[in-house]
């Protein structure tokens, strides 16, 4: 569970290095966000994921889907859950 206040525009990355076989790497990565959140930008490198959110009501939880394609044409996707709250503790 990841959490951020409703202002804030954070960075949130998804590590895929240890899923991926040994000489493979992550070539294209998609983000699904549930309504309410904003991807203001998105990148990735031979191993990792990474997205920019905004937005989000306090009191609310958010599904956050990051999906991959390999060089070797696998793909996969991980979901986690970000928390919106008014102050981070």
């Amino acid at each position: 569970m990841e959490y951020k206040t409703p202002l804030a525009t954070l960075d949130f990355t998804q590590d895929w290095s240890s899923w991926l076989a040994t000489g493979d790497t992550v070539t294209v990565s998609a983000w699904t966000l549930e309504t309410g959140l904003t991807e203001d930008s998105s990148s990735n490198t031979t191993t990792t994921a990474t997205i920019v959110i905004s937005g989000g009501t306090a009191g609310k939880v958010y599904k956050v889907e990051n999906t991959v394609t390999t060089a070797n044409g696998l793909d996969t996707s991980r979901i986690w859950f970000l928390t919106v709250q008014d102050q981070l503790v």
